[in-house]
């Protein structure tokens, strides 16, 4: 099965929870008016999509009703598809950290998949036939360096890790070192994700960025925060959260397989102005995949579009 064909099955449970409703909406409406554009953002807001972007949305539907002197409610569904695509669409320079000898920081609290998000990317990374090196800077998890110790064997890149409990600048010191020495492209730091402590968690994360910054200025810095895709509002508070303790430039939203809270993905990335840069829907390597927001928005709303058109 194709990521596409996965998304789209994975988001099921979303579709359930916003498609069928905004359907009944335009096959049962009369006429476009008020209450019409009402209904459909109070189907939007429930779903998960939060207020901010629901009423970018719906300004948008409107202006494009007008604009194209739309009379009939059923023909709004594929103006309401692309005011939500353009709502989520990811610039191209979203991924410039790629292109670039760079340090990808990931953050985020313990139980979203932060480690094996870093062990999938390490392996994507690896497969562009790039130079990859792991630091095992989450030092607070016993389990962590394990994890992640595993995730490296499994994509063939190096990892440099700590004791449990040892100093995570230290560990990140030491990873700048051997990416140097190394000439890696990219290396990838996990992080303690202790969002309860949030002045250790601060103190912490300035540590490592100052160490980057002295030991490794040419390197080019990318921060993303791994959020639970399951955990709806709660995963929009979480990326506020780390976005006050360090720079966020990109989010990672995974366990979309499976929620009916898939809605948030439109939801972070207006909230905060942040892009979701990767989306994830299952365990395997391949389901870390980046972001495309007509493959999303076009699974979400279960349209049928040629497999072999996706594979972009």
């Amino acid at each position: 099965m194709g990521f596409f064909s996965r998304l789209k099955e994975g988001l099921t449970k979303t579709r359930d929870n916003i498609v069928a409703g905004v359907d009944a909406i335009f096959n049962g409406a009369s006429e476009i008016d008020e209450d019409f554009y009402e209904e459909i953002e109070e189907i939007l807001v429930m779903g998960d999509l939060g207020i901010n972007a629901t009423s970018a949305i719906i300004e948008d539907l409107k202006k494009k009703v007008k604009e194209q002197h739309i009379k009939q409610p059923s023909e709004c569904k594929q103006l309401l598809i692309d005011s939500i695509k353009e709502q989520m669409h990811v610039e191209e320079t979203a991924y410039e950290f790629e292109k670039r000898q760079s340090v990808v920081l990931v953050v985020g609290v313990n139980g979203v998949g932060k480690t094996t998000t870093i062990g999938k990317l390490a392996g994507k990374l690896k497969e562009q036939n790039k130079k990859v090196v792991l630091a095992a800077a989450d030092t607070f998890r016993a389990a962590a360096g394990e994890q992640l110790t595993e995730w490296a064997n499994r994509a063939g890149v190096d990892l440099i890790g700590g004791q449990e409990g040892s100093d995570p600048a230290a560990v990140v010191y030491d990873a700048v070192q051997s990416a140097k020495a190394k000439h890696a492209d990219v290396l990838l730091c996990d992080t303690a994700g202790r969002l309860h402590n949030k002045k250790n968690l601060m103190e912490e994360l300035r540590k490592i960025n100052r160490i980057i910054e002295k030991e490794y200025p040419e390197a080019y810095m990318e921060t993303l925060v791994v959020l639970d895709g399951t955990t709806g509002q709660n995963a929009l508070v979480q990326a506020r959260e780390f976005a006050e303790v360090t720079n966020i430039t990109g989010i990672v939203l995974t366990k979309l397989d499976g929620t009916a809270k898939g809605g948030i993905a439109v939801a972070i990335q207006k909230e905060l102005n942040i892009p979701v840069k990767y989306i994830g829907v299952g365990e395997h390597i391949d389901d870390l995949q980046k972001f495309n927001s007509d493959q999303f928005v076009d699974a979400l709303f279960n349209r049928e579009v040629e497999e072999e058109n996706r594979q972009n």
